[in-house]
């Protein structure tokens, strides 16, 4: 008999909701909220009343793609957090309502270890390279910038983090005093790839181990934009290109100094790239350029896998499927646990 799995994502400010069976996705569907870009960022209380709008006819058109019954779904895999806890709140409650109705099992999905497994999922008639355990990856989002060591699907320990910042909120944020918009990753990124990545220097941390900060470099690129601002009012206007590939590439260079160590230190040369910055270009080019002159067997997700998604949550509900790793009813939504 095959497991089917409907997966539901409701973490942020996207609504998402795929279909896996017996390991290969069938179909994702996400509902994006524009609403949060004339805040210059997610309005909590906007994302949570957008997802209850979101989530049925979401989860309707995933089940209608993918040809399958509800009647026919194994088990319900939903990603009870780390996250927002309004938005959290609507898929796990949604995501209890439905298991009940059906009498089939529910599977808990920790967000950031869905990002790490969506090397995993499989597509119809598509190639399939995954990770060979154990491997690294590089998780880096708008809220979370680590290293992974991933042993098995369920056993991962982080070697590395942030300790402010992550590299996604470093780039928004100075997106935003820019003047550029939100979500800044895309904007900077587009912009990167037309400037001068050597054309402005800007501060590196020197932080002990493999933790990360990016506080200090975004505070520097602020008060240095500030001064130059002063003597020319359009310098944004004038440099932003250059802004922009100055920024990245500082970014870029941060988080590959301390996965480089990493990988010395451990061995391991299978290296993955996950989370929403894995879009990036930039950082893109920095794991091909490592993989050529280190000998990495590296592992970039695809576009669409990148950011929130529920196909990677419905892969690792998948796996634990399997494992019968199921969860009660009475279980809460959780808004800032990390991978341990």
């Amino acid at each position: 008999m095959s497991t089917i799995i409907l997966g539901i994502e409701s973490s942020c400010d996207d609504t998402s909701a795929a279909v896996i069976k017996d390991g290969v996705l069938l179909s994702s569907v996400i509902a994006s909220q524009a609403v949060h870009e004339a805040y210059g960022g997610v309005v909590p209380e906007l994302a949570s009343r957008a997802h209850q709008q979101n989530i049925v006819p979401v989860v309707h058109e995933a089940l209608k793609r993918a040809g399958v019954a509800k009647e026919d779904l194994s088990a319900i895999a939903f990603t009870r957090g780390p996250g927002l806890m309004g938005s959290l709140l609507v898929g796990v409650s949604f995501a209890k309502g439905l298991a009940r109705s059906l009498d089939i099992p529910m599977v808990e999905v920790n967000h950031l270890q869905g990002h790490v497994l969506a090397h995993f999922i499989q597509e119809p008639d598509g190639e399939n390279v995954q990770p060979k355990y154990p491997f690294i990856c590089l998780l880096v989002s708008g809220g979370n910038s680590q290293i992974i060591r991933v042993n098995a699907y369920n056993d991962m320990e982080v070697l590395g983090q942030t300790i402010d910042d992550a590299a996604g909120e470093a780039i928004d944020k100075c997106s935003k005093v820019m003047g550029l918009g939100y979500p800044g990753g895309p904007i900077i990124d587009k912009l990167a790839r037309q400037g001068n990545p050597e054309a402005f220097k800007f501060s590196k941390p020197h932080i002990p181990g493999y933790d990360y900060s990016f506080s200090g470099l975004k505070t520097s690129f602020l008060y240095s934009l500030r001064d130059w601002m002063k003597e020319d009012p359009d310098f944004v206007e004038h440099h932003k290109t250059d802004l922009a590939a100055s920024l990245e590439k500082t970014i870029v260079d941060i988080l590959m100094d301390k996965l480089r160590k990493v990988v010395k230190d451990t061995g391991i040369k299978e290296v993955a790239v996950a989370g929403g910055v894995s879009a990036n270009n930039g950082l893109r080019n920095a794991f091909r350029e490592h993989a050529k002159k280190y000998g990495w067997n590296i592992f970039i997700p695809k576009f669409g896998y990148t950011t929130d998604n529920a196909a990677m949550i419905a892969i690792t509900g998948y796996y634990k499927f399997l494992d019968k790793d199921f969860c009660t009813i009475d279980k809460p939504a959780y808004s800032r646990v990390t991978i341990k």
